[in-house]
């Protein structure tokens, strides 16, 4: 795609994000604080699929924690569809039941779908696990219909707080990526990335989180290239930088005075052998004007059939 592109298409979406701000000005509760819950791969086919369509909940050992929270996001590790082929091309290739759906309603505001399994099954399942997603209530980000869709922020008005997160994939193959006229994820381009939090802060965001699909899987700590890119998004004007996709948790740090959460690691998923693999974090993150007021991270263990147990806390 070319700069002038993307550059025609990032003034079309700051257009867009400000008249969303000017139509849209709810009446302002005091403002106070938000709190927001974080949690990695979510994969439902397979182990989770079966367990669901068993009747199980595989959230049910988190239900305090969910209910903790005032919006719950997470990572959806795979498209729900009927539809769609799977990719010849891939080695591991997803696709969950649509019943699967009823487990995330009530418990997920917002997933992000900027992965690199959204796209298994095709542009077919993809755009089918968006229809699902949005019949069920649940907001789809860091992917859409075209380009400006997938680029726009997940917004969050609550307590007078307006808060966007925005979601990117890193992680090969490129042929998820949306484009100007054809659905797909929001690739992590830095300028791409970088314009798009400028332009979140330019259309009212009093918080700005990233949530990245990046790093490489099983490595237990973050590549030189999370720690320049996250840097390079709180230098701009993130909050907060949340990862996931290696797999494995990767730890955090603090830059700037921001907390940086490299990867939560997987959630619900099978598949996996070790321990590391086999424990993620749910991330407690509490907002406010000022920025990030606190956090903590809940350690989760994945059993054979890849349904998060609960662990103590871990920080």
């Amino acid at each position: 795609m070319t700069r002038a592109c993307f550059s025609s298409l990032t003034a079309r979406l700051l257009a867009l994000l400000l008249a969303f701000s000017c139509l849209f000005t709810p009446a302002r509760a005091e403002d106070g604080e938000v709190k927001l819950l974080f949690v990695g791969d979510i994969m439902l086919d397979d182990g989770p699929g079966r367990a669901i369509a068993a009747g199980r909940d595989p959230f049910a050992a988190f239900e305090r924690d969910f209910a903790w929270a005032d919006v719950r996001i997470g990572n959806l590790e795979c498209p729900i569809a009927t539809g769609g082929q799977a990719l010849a091309s891939k080695i591991a290739t997803f696709r969950a039941h649509p019943r699967v759906i009823e487990r995330l309603q009530g418990r997920f505001e917002a997933l992000s779908v900027a992965n690199n399994h959204s796209g298994d099954y095709g542009q077919e399942a993809f755009v089918e696990t968006l229809a699902l997603l949005d019949i069920a209530g649940i907001a789809a980000f860091g992917g859409g219909h075209d380009l400006l869709e997938a680029h726009a922020p997940y917004w969050i008005e609550k307590n007078g707080l307006r808060i966007a997160i925005l979601g990117y994939n890193e992680y090969k193959p490129r042929s998820f990526e949306a484009g100007p006229n054809w659905p797909g994820v929001a690739w992590s381009e830095d300028s791409h990335v970088l314009r798009d939090i400028a332009a979140a802060r330019a259309a009212g965001a009093d918080i700005v989180i990233p949530f990245m699909h990046w790093g490489w899987e099983r490595e237990r700590q973050p590549s030189a290239r999370q720690r320049r890119l996250a840097r390079l998004m709180i230098d701009a004007g993130a909050d907060a930088v949340v990862g996931g996709h290696p797999h494995v948790t990767q730890g955090d740090e603090s830059y700037a005075g921001k907390p940086i959460i490299y990867s939560l690691g997987n959630f619900v998923f099978d598949g996996f052998d070790t321990e590391a693999e086999q424990t993620g974090w749910l991330l407690r993150l509490r907002v406010a004007k000022e920025g990030v007021l606190g956090w903590e991270v809940v350690s989760a263990h994945m059993d054979a059939e890849g349904l998060p147990q609960r662990q103590v806390t871990s920080k």
